[in-house]
């Protein structure tokens, strides 16, 4: 069974409204008519708005949307529920909160399982840094700092690359001293899409929206930018 990651470092319905090229792509990967899709809110709180904009959004896209809460109580078995989706997306927000409660409830490996049967994964800022080994967060308030995340991808994850100023200098510092496993960079509007655990590509929302690699070499950084595919008209 193929397996597909969709690590977003911005946009979607979360950053961009009216800008459904991200959102639709993940739906074109299923082949499905009417695929189902849940959302997974935790990174914000479960923030109301925000699952309602999901609703909002994957319905329009003709998707069959649903949402998972792990505040509010329930009756259905939470792991048959995400194996039977063909899509899991996870919102932005705080990602060390939203992994110590995934890892609570068991999250972390309901969801690797979910993915190898077949389960698309895919999340924006928190919602992708949480599949790789490692992340640059912003969780602790004030500063940036390096997390372990689920390990379902090698390497690193950043997002925001050209959204917020000092992420990319902190990275570049941070991966050359070695603080950090070398990994990916993309700018809000861009997406990396892994298959089988394997980076393929970098696809675009934006005209001008960029991904990157960052590796270590003798002590310091070095950043390639990656080909990308933009998804809109040009």
């Amino acid at each position: 069974m193929t397996s597909h990651i969709i690590a977003m470092g911005g946009g979607g319905f979360m950053m961009e409204p009216e800008n459904p090229l991200l959102d639709q792509y993940i739906l074109n990967l299923i082949g499905k008519t009417r695929p189902k899709i849940c959302f997974l809110p935790q990174a914000s709180g479960e923030w109301r708005d925000g699952t309602l904009n999901f609703y909002r959004t994957f319905t329009r896209l003709g998707a069959e949307p649903s949402d998972l809460s792990l505040f509010q109580p329930h009756t259905y078995d939470i792991e048959g529920f995400l194996k039977s989706q063909d899509a899991v997306y996870v919102g932005g927000g705080n990602t060390k909160s939203m992994l110590a409660l995934w890892r609570e409830w068991g999250l972390d490996r309901i969801l690797r399982e979910a993915n190898a049967g077949g389960t698309v994964l895919a999340g924006v800022s928190a919602g992708a840094n949480c599949w790789f080994e490692e992340c640059s967060t912003d969780s602790v308030f004030g500063r940036l700092s390096v997390i372990p995340c689920l390990g379902c991808l090698q390497g690193s994850f950043c997002p925001h690359y050209d959204g917020e100023n000092e992420r990319r200098p902190w990275l570049l510092k941070t991966i050359g001293a070695g603080e950090m496993r070398p990994g990916w960079a993309m700018d809000d509007g861009a997406a990396a899409h892994f298959v089988d655990g394997q980076f393929q590509r970098v696809v675009t929302s934006r005209p001008h929206a960029r991904g990157f690699y960052v590796a270590r070499e003798a002590d310091l950084a070095l950043e390639t930018q990656l080909d990308t595919s933009y998804l809109g008209k040009r």
